[in-house]
């Protein structure tokens, strides 16, 4: 399993979010992180080398290596690419 880390900012994003979604992105990220399931792709332009998944309305962007995930942001699908 991958480790999963977050930048500074990130945390309070996931805070702002209401904590059911929040639990669902969590248990989103974990089930990535594990056998590498989810809805991501890779992101082009501004945010290439990045990830998304998608998560409901929310979308969360993140880089991985052979062993962590780095989660950059955590926003609302109309704020994510902003």
């Amino acid at each position: 399993m991958k480790r999963i880390r977050f930048v500074p900012n990130a945390p309070a994003e996931a805070r702002a979010i209401d904590q059911p979604t929040a639990m669902q992105i969590l248990t989103a990220l974990n089930r990535y992180a594990q056998p590498g399931e989810g809805k991501v792709k890779p992101l082009s332009g501004e945010f290439e080398g990045l990830l998304r998944l998608r998560v409901g309305n929310h979308r969360v962007i993140f880089d991985e290596t052979e062993d962590t995930i780095t989660v950059h942001r955590v926003r609302d699908r109309k704020d994510a690419y902003r």
